[in-house]
């Protein structure tokens, strides 16, 4: 495994598949070993099929295609990536009413092979719930919870990723390699993905003759940092009013990172909002002292400790005394299972990778990072830190194999063609420019709070609706939960932002009962929102 940039290592709390992004080397399939003029003409293959979701049979026509973004400013006619989607139409739906929604995972530099595969597309690929998946032949079955009842849907990779590729035309090879430099520096950054993703939509839109159509976002993890950033584009640079974003898996500051809290000395609140899920990942496994009846009850009492008594003694720093600290340590001991004396060497404050390795160290096991129900054989007993996760592990390759096979045999796209997971993003630029800063972007821990804020601010009936698993330590519930109620936008906006938790992970989908609920959450979401719309 490739060892992580800092910048990437703090980004890597976000989408459930950025563990495995380091896992690869994309080196090896460099686009500038030589120019591909058929990157610049957009490509696209039709097919048809039908999906039966909860009982009830929806038509449609698949299109796997790409569509050419060119550049900005003078570059304006240059051609500067090629982006690649799987989009989905009900047939017979008249497309001036029928919903739209934008799909894309996070990464950043993520295929979107796993909300596809795992969560909406007419087709999902079948994991173990909490173990390892065997291994191939995998199983690709009918998908019950799609969302194609609902909406017409639009899986976006991003560039560099899946069938996504930078454009660099010249024939020196110098000059191309410098071109596809200056690629990667303009695109693989907060804001030049947000901008390359707002063109995309407002393209595909132009394309498909969706520009009265009722449009939403839907973003996983990362994909969660982008909807916020492209939201505020689409609203106040392209005029594109949205009547809802759907987030799974938030982190819009990564301020609030767990993964990355060692690298932040004095900002606790990751702490403070991961114990929660530390304390449902020790209820799943057994590891409390006293063992409650059930889940949620047992963590709305966690919530009100952690912003309670625990935040007071993380907040007193080196003024808080020996028997207060005990104390605390002691109830944490309570709600985690972690030895006193453990946690009183961490000064009271345990990262996500010191939970996952120590939870359960007794029996050799590392706990899983996005999906903390998962467990694996720990690499190192002796370590401080896990050194993988088990969920990755334990699933990653079915998602792989089986969207590799259906998007040659059903889709009839990408034939001769290497579909990356992951874009070649080491050094990909978290610096962001908020809205209302003038000049440079701010060079600091990346926060798009004030980018869904705006959007919000700018468009007053758009709504939001959060999702996000309990056992999900790469983006806990709980930071989420405390993002939304700290957005910077009036008391009266806060009641269109809606909440939704379930007992799974970061891939909420990857537990069958939870897709249900998702599926039927979002649907009723997209329901009422396009009802309200048209009263």
């Amino acid at each position: 495994m490739r060892k992580l940039s800092l910048a990437v290592a703090l980004a890597a709390l976000m989408l459930g598949s950025v563990v495995h992004a380091k896992e690869h080397d994309d080196k090896k399939d460099k686009p500038e070993d030589k120019p591909d003029a058929a990157l610049i003409q957009p490509q696209s293959s039709e097919s048809e099929g039908s999906v039966s979701v909860e009982g009830k049979r929806v038509d449609y026509k698949a299109v796997a295609g790409t569509l050419v973004l060119d550049g900005n400013g003078d570059k304006e006619d240059e051609p500067q990536v090629s982006m690649f989607y799987v989009a989905y139409f009900k047939k017979g739906a008249d497309t001036g009413t029928r919903p739209i929604t934008f799909i894309y995972n996070g990464g950043p530099g993520s295929a979107t092979v796993w909300l596809h595969m795992g969560a909406f597309g007419p087709k999902r690929v079948v994991t173990s719930d909490d173990t390892h998946t065997p291994a191939a032949p995998y199983g690709l079955v009918n998908n019950d919870y799609s969302l194609l009842d609902a909406s017409d849907l639009v899986f976006i990779d991003a560039p560099g990723a899946g069938f996504s590729r930078l454009i660099a035309r010249d024939e020196d090879k110098g000059k191309r390699d410098e071109q596809m430099k200056e690629r990667r520096k303009a695109i693989y950054s907060v804001d030049g993905d947000g901008h390359a993703f707002g063109k995309f939509i407002a393209q595909f839109l132009t394309k498909y003759g969706r520009w009265n159509s009722p449009k939403y976002l839907f973003g996983e993890s990362y994909g969660t940092t982008r909807s916020a950033v492209v939201a505020n584009i689409l609203e106040n640079e392209e005029s594109i009013d949205l009547n809802g974003v759907i987030l799974l898996s938030q982190i819009l500051s990564f301020d609030n990172s767990i993964d990355g809290s060692q690298f932040n000395p004095g900002i606790d609140t990751p702490y403070i909002t991961a114990l929660p899920t530390f304390a449902a990942t020790a209820f799943y496994h057994r590891k409390l002292p006293q063992q409650p009846a059930q889940l949620e009850p047992f963590l709305r009492e966690v919530e009100q400790f952690a912003i309670g008594d625990y935040a007071q003694a993380l907040m007193a720093g080196a003024h808080l005394d020996a028997a207060r600290k005990q104390a605390v340590a002691e109830k944490l001991h309570q709600y985690t299972g972690l030895p006193v004396d453990y946690l009183l060497r961490a000064d009271l404050r345990v990262t996500g990778g010191m939970f996952e390795h120590e939870l359960q160290n007794d029996g050799g096991l590392t706990t899983g990072r996005l999906d903390s129900r998962f467990s694996g054989p720990s690499l190192d007993p002796m370590s401080k830190e896990s050194e993988y996760d088990p969920q990755s592990s334990s699933i990653s390759s079915a998602y792989v194999a089986a969207f590799n096979d259906y998007v040659r045999k059903q889709l009839k796209f990408g034939q001769n063609l290497n579909y990356r997971l992951f874009a070649d993003v080491d050094h990909w630029d978290f610096s962001h420019k908020p809205p209302g800063v003038q000049g440079e972007a701010l060079q600091q821990s990346t926060n798009v709070m004030p980018d869904l804020a705006t959007a919000m601010k700018t468009n007053p009936d758009l709504k939001v609706f959060l999702n996000g698993g309990y056992f999900d330590l790469a983006t806990p519930y709980f930071a989420a939960d405390y993002e939304m109620h700290h957005l910077p936008i009036p008391d009266a906006l806060q009641k269109n932002i809606s909440y939704a938790w379930y007992p799974s992970g970061h891939m909420v989908y990857a537990h069958t009962e939870s897709l249900k609920m998702l599926h039927d959450n979002v649907a009723r979401f997209i329901g009422e929102t396009d009802n309200l719309q048209r009263k």
